[in-house]
């Protein structure tokens, strides 16, 4: 086992009608004046925006709104925000919806905090040294943005995705009401399980040995995300198979899953440039992605892949050799995709790079030769061309 920080400043609150509280939890967090941070109309059509704004309201907070973000949340309306905040005299940001507008708050929260383009971090020449107080209010079960200390941002100069951690953007609180998700279509349900499990997955794929706690909190995720996935399939108003994935989107992506770990985090760096250049839905991404990329590093250690086959998929122990073992997971995991209606290749996602986008992408991926990519084995620009190729 490595060493390791885990650091969860984050106070949750987790229950029906929560999003109740915004005002008082924002107030207790030292705000005076709030941007309320939304995507599409669905938070105001369910009433949600006005809840939260009426709770601002009874704190005696005043407010500013600024909706539009969309998936991969774009860095225009990420400047347009930071001038408003600037403008309104705004100390506190809080997001209603899903990462995408998580993320697109952090990175407003950067550039407020340091006055400055936020892209600088980013793109990997600045180091964030603060962040504007967030709060989130969670309406999709997927990214994690609420715990973490991650956002991913996509300028739409180059169309480049690019992420960025730091501490400094952990939300200060998170209001988690899985009635929220309720209304969430199939398809958006089944990308933030996957994306779920993919944050969880990026973790436990790693060479570390001794991490048997770790790994085993990882693996019941896993399995109980893909059981509630299952049972939302079949009846998307269940509360409680929304309130067991919700608490899992934010456990698999706050460094629990991590503890002692190195990860991996390939599938995410190869999915952001799908996203950057296809504007995919980042869940549909990874599915398209994971299987190409598991059989190009399985041999690295199958042992491990055996490992998650039997204790995560169910594949049976005497099922033969580790390497066979280790293929029958990979399958079985894809055929959980399939069974949510997820894409387990680039022309089931409805992607058809040729062969000129595949090279960009695998060298954007790379950030044009300056980094690899990878743990579990680690991948040059050579490496990633050849998993889209597999993906297709």
């Amino acid at each position: 086992m490595l060493n390791f920080e885990y650091y969860t400043p984050t106070k949750v609150v987790f229950g029906k009608g929560t999003e109740k509280r915004a005002g008082e939890l924002a107030r207790s967090f030292g705000a005076s004046k709030v941007l309320v941070h939304y995507g599409g109309g669905s938070a105001k059509k369910s009433g949600l925006l006005d809840r939260v704004c009426d709770s601002l309201t009874e704190a005696g907070l005043p407010y500013v709104l600024l909706g539009g973000v969309v998936p991969n949340p774009r860095l225009g309306l990420v400047k347009e925000g930071i001038e408003l905040c600037q403008k309104e005299g705004v100390d506190f940001l809080l997001a209603v919806g899903g990462g995408s507008v998580i993320d697109s708050a952090k990175a407003i929260g950067y550039g407020l905090y340091h006055n400055c383009d936020p892209w600088l971090f980013y793109d990997r020449k600045a180091t964030a040294a603060g962040c504007i107080p967030i709060g989130a209010i969670p309406t999709i079960a997927a990214a994690g943005s609420e715990m973490s200390d991650s956002s991913v941002i996509t300028n739409e100069d180059g169309w480049l995705k690019r992420g960025y951690s730091s501490d400094y953007s952990r939300c200060r609180f998170a209001i988690m009401n899985p009635e929220l998700t309720c209304s969430l279509p199939p398809y958006q349900t089944s990308c933030g399980c996957t994306d779920i499990l993919m944050h969880t997955m990026e973790r436990y794929f790693s060479h570390e040995k001794h991490t048997e706690l770790t790994d085993s909190i990882s693996e019941a995720l896993m399995r109980t995300v893909m059981h509630n996935a299952h049972v939302l399939m079949e009846d998307p108003q269940n509360y409680d198979a929304r309130a067991e994935i919700m608490w899992a989107g934010s456990l698999s992506h706050n460094g629990l899953t991590g503890c002692g770990t190195a990860g991996d985090w390939a599938s995410h760096q190869i999915e952001h440039e799908l996203g950057g250049m296809f504007d995919v839905a980042h869940g549909a991404g990874l599915a398209a992605v994971w299987g190409s990329w598991a059989r190009y590093v399985y041999q690295e250690e199958p042992e491990k892949f055996a490992h998650f086959a039997i204790h995560v998929m169910g594949v049976p122990a005497d099922s033969g050799t580790a390497e066979e073992t280790a293929l029958a997971g990979i399958r079985a995991m894809e055929d959980f995709f399939r069974s949510i209606n997820m894409p387990v290749s680039l022309s089931e996602l409805g992607v058809h790079p040729t062969d000129d986008q595949i090279r960009e992408m695998a060298q954007k991926c790379v950030f044009f030769g300056h980094r690899t990519v990878g743990g579990f084995k680690v991948l040059h620009a050579e490496d990633v061309e050849k998993i889209y190729r597999m993906a297709q």
